[in-house]
């Protein structure tokens, strides 16, 4: 095992983008029916999460870049704390210190994770997770919460033994996967996105390597390139949702909604489950709109969505994603329509290669000085509103350290100035939105949480009262779902 360890090129990118108004920490809340055992819990953390060596690393800088290093004072204890809530100590009690948690930061002279015990929630327990985002993205991060959970509420504290997510750091070459999916994109590109991924990539590798310069001039332009085609997007409509951000965050969160229900709307309709939540989410969004007399006609709300790039079998840790855009129609008001639309939309982007760009920019910004990395991630983020995430977590109980885990949210953090993070979370046959929003902007994200099930009632009211036809689903829409629907019915005047 080395003492040191570069980061990645893209793991740096993610380093250095913290701001005072959005830090680069995903943060997860678990909700426990039982009471935790606050010591069989550091225990279960001591054998199963810190086999991992990357938390028990800490960030080290020096001319090079930044490295991973083991901590010589690691001390569990300052990453596993016992906090309390204050009144009540109910769901609105705990939505406010998770997003007080948003806003703080974590200390950068030790491994950058950390665990909060929070021991009077609703007759059980919470667990506030913090982890920051140059550690791993969210894939990763899911297998490794994975691997301290078991099936049964007795099985043994030290786990299977084997970790889900490898002990490999992920800085590794991966150009088998890297050509295989990056190929079409042409060769300079893939080059330029192959290389962010290897270990060792930054002035001291062009130092060694100086017949590469003219290579790195070469796919530099590329990327560049594909910058401009992103500098001409169009900025989506302006909202109450975007703005300059500021410190104070807010967070809410739904209770479970049957995921079968949705599954079997989802059949009947010829649309994923994502297209039927993705819906949802717009008709919360526009509803809150409507309630504070905002303009509707025509607004769309743009969300950065993460994108999975892992070959199958990848689980190192480390950042292995890439994003595109999907622009949420907010202001179609017919639950048809507007469901149709965003599956039309949601097709035109599998056949993107916008997440693949995405990476490659990252790892070359992670390359480039910092203010040049601000620049091009300002730009960027101008272009947006939201950051979306789509969790699949299990569908069967869990339980940690032989506590029940009754539900779970997760959110990743936003950049620069994009002000609202939204999560989807499906766990043992349930799913559950949950919204991350900047105080400045919407101060009562639970006005919007509590239209998302609703939104779901009005699918299947429509679906009962008046199934759709082509009208609702549009000419593109009925061609992309490969068959005719039936003309819709007409209605006896009143």
């Amino acid at each position: 095992m080395t003492q040191r360890e570069r980061m990645s090129s893209v793991d740096t990118a993610w380093l250095r983008m913290d701001t005072p108004t959005n830090l680069m920490m995903i943060v997860g809340v678990l909700m426990f029916s039982t009471p935790l055992d606050f010591a069989r819990l550091k225990r279960t953390l001591e054998f199963r999460l810190l086999r991992y060596r990357r938390f028990r690393q800490r960030v080290v800088h020096d001319v090079a870049g930044a490295w991973w290093e083991l901590d010589p004072n690691f001390d569990i204890d300052s990453h596993v704390l016992r906090v309390s809530l204050p009144g009540k100590a109910g769901k609105p009690e705990l939505e406010t210190y998770v997003a007080g948690q948003i806003s703080q930061s974590l200390d950068y002279g030790k491994p950058l994770w950390q665990f909060q015990f929070v021991e009077n929630y609703q007759g059980g327990t919470a667990l506030v997770v913090r982890f920051h985002h140059c550690i791993a993205d969210g894939i990763a991060l899911v297998g490794v919460m994975s691997s301290l959970t078991d099936r049964a509420s007795d099985a043994a504290e030290e786990g299977e033994g084997t970790p889900l997510v490898s002990e490999d750091a992920g800085n590794g070459d991966s150009s088998d996967f890297w050509q295989r999916i990056i190929a079409p994109l042409g060769d300079t590109l893939a080059k330029a996105i192959r290389i962010s991924g290897k270990a060792g990539v930054g002035s001291l590798h062009l130092l060694a390597n100086p017949e590469e310069v003219f290579d790195y001039a070469r796919f530099a332009a590329a990327i560049a390139s594909e910058l401009a085609v992103l500098a001409t997007m169009p900025q989506d409509s302006p909202t109450r949702f975007k703005g300059k951000t500021g410190i104070a965050k807010r967070v809410a969160w739904s209770e479970p909604m049957p995921l079968g229900e949705i599954k079997v709307i989802g059949k009947v309709l010829d649309c994923s489950v994502n297209d039927i939540l993705l819906s949802c989410v717009c008709g919360a969004l526009r509803q809150y709109l409507v309630d504070h007399g905002d303009k509707t006609e025509g607004v769309e709300v743009r969300a950065f969505v993460p994108v999975n790039l892992r070959a199958a079998g990848d689980a190192r840790l480390g950042n292995r994603f890439g994003l595109v855009t999907l622009v949420l129609p907010v202001g179609i008001e017919h639950p048809f329509m507007r469901l149709y639309e965003v599956r039309r939309r949601m097709l035109e982007l599998k056949g993107s290669y916008q997440a693949m760009v995405a990476l490659g920019i990252l790892g070359v910004v992670g390359m480039c000085p910092q203010p040049v990395q601000k620049q091009v991630l300002s730009m960027l983020s101008d272009k947006g509103t939201a950051v979306m995430t789509n969790v699949p977590g299990a569908q069967q109980q869990l339980y940690l350290a032989g506590a029940k885990l009754a539900q779970q949210m997760v959110w990743v953090p936003q950049s620069d100035d994009v002000g609202m993070g939204v999560s989807i979370l499906s766990y043992n046959d349930g799913v559950q939105f949950g919204l991350m929003t900047d105080k400045k902007f919407v101060p009562d994200p639970r006005s919007i949480v509590e239209y998302f099930a609703p939104e779901f009632e009005k699918l299947v009211l429509a679906l009962l009262l008046d199934p759709p036809g082509p009208d609702d689903a549009g000419p593109a829409a009925t061609k992309a779902a490969g068959r005719k629907r039936r003309p819709r019915r007409k209605r006896a005047p009143a």
